[in-house]
Protein backbone atom coordinates (compact mmCIF):
# COMPACT_ATOMS: atom_id res chain seq x y z
CA UNK A 1 0.00 0.00 0.00
CA UNK A 2 1.21 3.51 -0.82
CA UNK A 3 2.71 5.63 1.93
CA UNK A 4 1.75 8.75 -0.06
CA UNK A 5 -1.00 10.34 2.04
CA UNK A 6 -3.62 13.01 1.47
CA UNK A 7 -1.44 15.33 3.57
CA UNK A 8 1.53 14.59 1.30
CA UNK A 9 -0.61 15.32 -1.75
CA UNK A 10 -1.74 18.68 -0.36
CA UNK A 11 1.85 19.59 0.49
CA UNK A 12 2.84 18.78 -3.10
CA UNK A 13 0.78 21.77 -4.19
CA UNK A 14 2.02 24.00 -1.38
CA UNK A 15 5.57 23.58 -2.68
CA UNK A 16 7.19 24.80 -5.86
CA UNK A 17 6.43 22.64 -8.89
CA UNK A 18 8.93 20.23 -10.38
CA UNK A 19 9.28 22.71 -13.25
CA UNK A 20 7.44 25.26 -15.32
CA UNK A 21 6.50 24.40 -18.89
CA UNK A 22 6.69 27.15 -21.48
CA UNK A 23 3.43 26.65 -23.34
CA UNK A 24 3.76 29.72 -25.54
CA UNK A 25 1.30 31.77 -23.47
CA UNK A 26 2.67 31.80 -19.96
CA UNK A 27 4.29 28.94 -18.08
CA UNK A 28 2.31 26.00 -16.74
CA UNK A 29 3.40 24.70 -13.33
CA UNK A 30 4.07 20.95 -13.55
CA UNK A 31 4.15 18.22 -10.90
CA UNK A 32 4.58 14.46 -11.20
CA UNK A 33 4.01 11.64 -8.74
CA UNK A 34 3.56 7.87 -8.92
CA UNK A 35 4.70 5.14 -11.27
CA UNK A 36 3.14 3.14 -14.07
CA UNK A 37 1.24 4.18 -17.19
CA UNK A 38 1.10 7.92 -17.82
CA UNK A 39 -2.03 9.90 -16.90
CA UNK A 40 -2.48 13.62 -17.54
CA UNK A 41 -4.90 15.54 -15.29
CA UNK A 42 -6.67 18.62 -16.68
CA UNK A 43 -8.34 20.94 -14.18
CA UNK A 44 -11.30 23.22 -14.78
CA UNK A 45 -12.31 26.78 -13.90
CA UNK A 46 -11.53 28.45 -11.51
CA UNK A 47 -9.41 25.87 -9.70
CA UNK A 48 -5.93 24.43 -10.38
CA UNK A 49 -4.23 21.06 -10.55
CA UNK A 50 -4.50 20.90 -6.75
CA UNK A 51 -8.15 19.88 -7.20
CA UNK A 52 -6.86 16.37 -7.94
CA UNK A 53 -4.80 16.17 -4.74
CA UNK A 54 -7.15 13.79 -2.92
CA UNK A 55 -7.24 11.35 -5.83
CA UNK A 56 -3.47 10.95 -5.92
CA UNK A 57 -2.98 8.67 -2.87
CA UNK A 58 -5.28 6.07 -4.46
CA UNK A 59 -3.57 6.30 -7.85
CA UNK A 60 0.19 6.64 -7.33
CA UNK A 61 0.82 2.90 -6.91
CA UNK A 62 -0.80 2.23 -10.28
CA UNK A 63 -0.11 5.14 -12.62
CA UNK A 64 2.23 8.08 -13.12
CA UNK A 65 0.20 11.22 -12.44
CA UNK A 66 1.14 14.30 -14.47
CA UNK A 67 -0.59 17.37 -13.03
CA UNK A 68 -0.26 20.91 -14.34
CA UNK A 69 -1.75 24.33 -13.65
CA UNK A 70 -3.02 26.32 -16.62
CA UNK A 71 -1.58 29.82 -16.86
CA UNK A 72 -4.11 31.82 -14.78
CA UNK A 73 -4.24 29.28 -11.94
CA UNK A 74 -2.26 27.69 -9.14
CA UNK A 75 1.51 28.08 -9.36
CA UNK A 76 1.55 29.02 -13.04
CA UNK A 77 3.38 32.06 -14.36
CA UNK A 78 1.63 34.70 -16.45
CA UNK A 79 1.16 38.45 -16.64
CA UNK A 80 -1.45 40.93 -17.81
CA UNK A 81 -0.37 40.47 -21.44
CA UNK A 82 -0.54 36.67 -21.46
CA UNK A 83 -3.22 35.43 -23.90
CA UNK A 84 -6.00 33.99 -21.76
CA UNK A 85 -8.77 32.03 -23.43
CA UNK A 86 -10.37 28.60 -23.72
CA UNK A 87 -8.85 28.15 -27.18
CA UNK A 88 -5.41 29.03 -25.81
CA UNK A 89 -5.85 26.54 -22.97
CA UNK A 90 -6.82 23.85 -25.49
CA UNK A 91 -3.53 24.51 -27.26
CA UNK A 92 -1.76 24.42 -23.88
CA UNK A 93 -2.94 20.84 -23.32
CA UNK A 94 -1.43 19.77 -26.64
CA UNK A 95 1.75 21.64 -25.84
CA UNK A 96 2.04 19.96 -22.42
CA UNK A 97 1.70 16.51 -24.00
CA UNK A 98 4.41 17.49 -26.50
CA UNK A 99 6.79 18.86 -23.87
CA UNK A 100 6.38 15.84 -21.59
CA UNK A 101 6.87 13.51 -24.59
CA UNK A 102 3.84 11.43 -23.63
CA UNK A 103 3.29 8.95 -26.45
CA UNK A 104 0.68 6.83 -24.63
CA UNK A 105 -1.36 8.81 -22.15
CA UNK A 106 -4.73 8.57 -20.44
CA UNK A 107 -6.33 11.99 -19.98
CA UNK A 108 -8.58 12.90 -17.05
CA UNK A 109 -10.56 16.14 -17.22
CA UNK A 110 -12.89 17.74 -14.70
CA UNK A 111 -15.47 20.48 -15.34
CA UNK A 112 -14.23 22.81 -18.12
CA UNK A 113 -10.99 20.83 -18.06
CA UNK A 114 -13.01 17.97 -19.53
CA UNK A 115 -14.37 20.28 -22.24
CA UNK A 116 -10.89 21.47 -23.17
CA UNK A 117 -9.36 17.99 -22.99
CA UNK A 118 -11.93 16.61 -25.42
CA UNK A 119 -11.27 19.42 -27.90
CA UNK A 120 -7.50 19.09 -27.49
CA UNK A 121 -7.10 15.33 -27.73
CA UNK A 122 -9.81 14.16 -30.14
CA UNK A 123 -8.10 12.22 -32.91
CA UNK A 124 -4.71 12.31 -31.17
CA UNK A 125 -3.13 8.87 -31.45
CA UNK A 126 -1.20 9.45 -28.21
CA UNK A 127 -4.36 9.28 -26.08
CA UNK A 128 -5.06 5.69 -25.04
CA UNK A 129 -8.11 6.37 -22.82
CA UNK A 130 -10.06 9.17 -21.17
CA UNK A 131 -11.71 9.83 -17.82
CA UNK A 132 -14.31 12.59 -17.51
CA UNK A 133 -15.48 13.85 -14.12
CA UNK A 134 -18.60 16.06 -13.94
CA UNK A 135 -18.05 18.02 -17.13
CA UNK A 136 -20.06 19.76 -19.84
CA UNK A 137 -22.54 17.80 -21.94
CA UNK A 138 -23.45 19.21 -25.36
CA UNK A 139 -26.90 20.20 -24.04
CA UNK A 140 -26.08 22.27 -20.93
CA UNK A 141 -28.53 22.82 -18.08
CA UNK A 142 -30.28 26.09 -17.33
CA UNK A 143 -28.08 26.42 -14.25
CA UNK A 144 -24.92 26.28 -16.33
CA UNK A 145 -26.27 28.65 -18.97
CA UNK A 146 -27.43 31.17 -16.38
CA UNK A 147 -24.02 31.12 -14.73
CA UNK A 148 -22.32 31.74 -18.08
CA UNK A 149 -24.69 34.62 -18.78
CA UNK A 150 -23.78 36.24 -15.47
CA UNK A 151 -20.25 36.92 -16.72
CA UNK A 152 -21.58 39.94 -18.62
CA UNK A 153 -22.84 41.64 -15.44
CA UNK A 154 -20.83 44.82 -14.69
CA UNK A 155 -18.56 44.30 -11.72
CA UNK A 156 -18.64 40.52 -12.04
CA UNK A 157 -14.85 40.23 -11.58
CA UNK A 158 -14.83 42.27 -8.38
CA UNK A 159 -17.88 40.40 -7.16
CA UNK A 160 -16.25 37.05 -7.84
CA UNK A 161 -13.21 37.94 -5.77
CA UNK A 162 -15.30 39.38 -2.95
CA UNK A 163 -17.69 36.41 -2.75
CA UNK A 164 -14.71 34.02 -2.70
CA UNK A 165 -13.67 35.63 0.58
CA UNK A 166 -17.11 35.49 2.25
CA UNK A 167 -17.66 32.01 3.75
CA UNK A 168 -21.34 32.52 4.66
CA UNK A 169 -22.31 34.01 1.31
CA UNK A 170 -20.43 31.53 -0.86
CA UNK A 171 -22.26 28.68 0.86
CA UNK A 172 -25.56 29.92 -0.58
CA UNK A 173 -26.76 27.40 -3.13
CA UNK A 174 -27.22 30.15 -5.70
CA UNK A 175 -23.57 31.15 -5.31
CA UNK A 176 -21.17 28.22 -4.77
CA UNK A 177 -22.94 26.23 -2.07
CA UNK A 178 -24.33 23.45 -4.23
CA UNK A 179 -21.05 22.80 -6.05
CA UNK A 180 -20.64 20.29 -3.19
CA UNK A 181 -23.28 18.09 -1.64
CA UNK A 182 -21.62 19.15 1.64
CA UNK A 183 -21.13 22.93 1.36
CA UNK A 184 -18.73 22.96 4.34
CA UNK A 185 -16.11 21.60 1.93
CA UNK A 186 -15.87 25.10 0.45
CA UNK A 187 -13.75 25.84 3.52
CA UNK A 188 -10.42 24.28 4.47
CA UNK A 189 -8.18 23.21 1.61
CA UNK A 190 -10.66 24.25 -1.09
CA UNK A 191 -10.56 27.76 0.33
CA UNK A 192 -6.77 27.66 0.70
CA UNK A 193 -6.02 26.50 -2.82
CA UNK A 194 -8.76 28.14 -4.89
CA UNK A 195 -10.89 30.76 -3.13
CA UNK A 196 -8.27 32.74 -1.22
CA UNK A 197 -6.20 33.30 -4.39
CA UNK A 198 -9.26 34.75 -6.12
CA UNK A 199 -10.00 36.95 -3.13
CA UNK A 200 -6.44 38.08 -2.39
CA UNK A 201 -4.76 38.24 -5.81
CA UNK A 202 -6.47 40.64 -8.23
CA UNK A 203 -4.34 39.41 -11.15
CA UNK A 204 -5.63 35.86 -10.73
CA UNK A 205 -9.20 37.06 -10.40
CA UNK A 206 -8.90 39.11 -13.61
CA UNK A 207 -7.29 36.14 -15.41
CA UNK A 208 -10.11 33.86 -14.24
CA UNK A 209 -12.71 36.28 -15.57
CA UNK A 210 -10.90 36.58 -18.93
CA UNK A 211 -11.02 32.82 -19.25
CA UNK A 212 -14.71 32.65 -18.34
CA UNK A 213 -15.58 35.40 -20.82
CA UNK A 214 -13.77 33.54 -23.59
CA UNK A 215 -16.02 30.49 -23.39
CA UNK A 216 -17.90 30.09 -26.66
CA UNK A 217 -21.08 28.07 -26.32
CA UNK A 218 -20.36 26.76 -29.83
CA UNK A 219 -17.50 24.77 -28.26
CA UNK A 220 -20.03 23.13 -25.95
CA UNK A 221 -22.49 22.36 -28.74
CA UNK A 222 -19.66 20.81 -30.79
CA UNK A 223 -19.12 18.11 -28.18
CA UNK A 224 -21.64 15.65 -29.64
CA UNK A 225 -19.66 15.46 -32.87
CA UNK A 226 -16.37 15.34 -31.00
CA UNK A 227 -17.61 12.46 -28.86
CA UNK A 228 -18.31 10.40 -31.97
CA UNK A 229 -14.61 10.68 -32.88
CA UNK A 230 -13.18 9.73 -29.48
CA UNK A 231 -12.86 6.00 -30.05
CA UNK A 232 -10.62 5.15 -27.08
CA UNK A 233 -12.17 3.72 -23.89
CA UNK A 234 -13.93 6.49 -21.93
CA UNK A 235 -15.12 6.39 -18.33
CA UNK A 236 -17.54 9.07 -17.11
CA UNK A 237 -17.56 9.47 -13.32
CA UNK A 238 -20.40 11.60 -12.01
CA UNK A 239 -21.56 13.00 -8.70
CA UNK A 240 -25.32 12.53 -8.69
CA UNK A 241 -25.98 15.81 -6.83
CA UNK A 242 -24.44 18.08 -9.49
CA UNK A 243 -26.90 20.85 -10.50
CA UNK A 244 -24.57 22.31 -13.13
CA UNK A 245 -24.09 19.12 -15.15
CA UNK A 246 -27.04 16.92 -14.10
CA UNK A 247 -26.44 13.19 -14.01
CA UNK A 248 -29.34 12.49 -16.39
CA UNK A 249 -27.54 14.45 -19.09
CA UNK A 250 -24.37 12.51 -18.39
CA UNK A 251 -26.29 9.26 -18.86
CA UNK A 252 -27.48 10.53 -22.25
CA UNK A 253 -23.97 11.67 -23.17
CA UNK A 254 -22.37 8.27 -22.59
CA UNK A 255 -24.12 6.93 -25.68
CA UNK A 256 -22.45 9.55 -27.88
CA UNK A 257 -19.07 7.83 -27.52
CA UNK A 258 -18.17 4.64 -29.41
CA UNK A 259 -16.75 3.03 -26.25
CA UNK A 260 -17.86 4.57 -22.96
CA UNK A 261 -19.27 3.65 -19.56
CA UNK A 262 -20.52 5.73 -16.64
CA UNK A 263 -20.07 5.34 -12.90
CA UNK A 264 -22.39 7.29 -10.60
CA UNK A 265 -21.02 8.57 -7.29
CA UNK A 266 -23.92 8.94 -4.87
CA UNK A 267 -24.07 11.89 -2.52
CA UNK A 268 -21.51 13.99 -4.39
CA UNK A 269 -21.79 17.17 -6.41
CA UNK A 270 -19.77 18.92 -9.11
CA UNK A 271 -16.52 18.24 -7.24
CA UNK A 272 -17.20 14.54 -6.76
CA UNK A 273 -13.46 13.79 -6.78
CA UNK A 274 -13.01 16.06 -3.74
CA UNK A 275 -16.03 14.68 -1.86
CA UNK A 276 -15.56 10.97 -2.64
CA UNK A 277 -11.94 10.66 -3.83
CA UNK A 278 -11.50 6.96 -3.13
CA UNK A 279 -14.70 6.05 -4.98
CA UNK A 280 -13.81 8.26 -7.94
CA UNK A 281 -10.28 6.85 -8.10
CA UNK A 282 -11.63 3.29 -8.04
CA UNK A 283 -14.04 4.13 -10.86
CA UNK A 284 -11.28 5.68 -12.97
CA UNK A 285 -8.47 3.18 -12.46
CA UNK A 286 -9.68 0.43 -14.84
CA UNK A 287 -9.69 2.79 -17.80
CA UNK A 288 -6.48 4.60 -16.76
CA UNK A 289 -4.38 1.44 -16.78
CA UNK A 290 -6.04 0.02 -19.89
CA UNK A 291 -3.72 -0.12 -22.90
Amino acid sequence: MSTFTAHDAADLFRSDPERWLDVGAGEAAYRRVGSGPDVLFVHGWPVSGATFRQLLPSLVDHVTCHVFDFPSAGSSRFDADTPMSISQHIETIRRVVDLLELDSVAVVGHDSGGLMARHAMVGDSRMRSMGLINTEPANPSWRFKSFIQSRAIPGFAAGLGWVAGQPKIRRNKFVLGDAFADSSLLDGEFDEFFLKPLNEDPARCVAALKLLKSLDMADVKALTEIHSRIDVPVRLVWGDQDPFFPVDRAKDMVHEFPNAEIEIIEGAGLFSHEERPEEVAAALLPVLVES
